[in-house]
């Protein structure tokens, strides 16, 4: 699971198995392995280096069971489905970064509130 979910969050950025493991520090071999459920458990020091490349919390990188949470064996590793997987990647291949959508969700939340009241 923990591969899968690498190879998740490294497809969403757009980078290649080699783009990943240079900015990880990471030998390909390795982070192919790992990807590849190969390699089940990878080093808390690998982790660490994935997580902050990916700009995540290390624990999203850990399977489920080990967070406590169950999974559908249907769902990729953040429940989210192809659709919403779809429009993080044509957001991010046009351009759009983390701040400016973070802008856009807090103007729709502004939007509905003014809308309630």
């Amino acid at each position: 699971m923990i591969g899968k979910r690498i190879q998740t969050l490294r497809k969403l950025r757009g980078w290649s198995l080699t783009e990943l493991s240079d900015r990880a520090g990471i030998a390909k071999s390795y982070l192919s392995m790992i990807e590849r459920d190969k390699q089940h458990n990878p080093s808390i020091q690998v982790l660490e280096k994935l997580s902050a490349v990916l700009d995540v919390p290390m624990v999203d990188l850990l399977p489920d069971e080990a967070r406590g949470l169950t999974s559908s064996p249907n769902a990729n590793p953040f429940g989210l489905d192809e659709d919403w997987l779809q429009i993080a990647r044509e957001a991010k291949q046009s351009g759009i970064d983390k701040e400016e959508f973070r802008q856009f969700l807090e103007y729709q939340r502004w939007r509905r509130s003014q809308q309630n009241n």
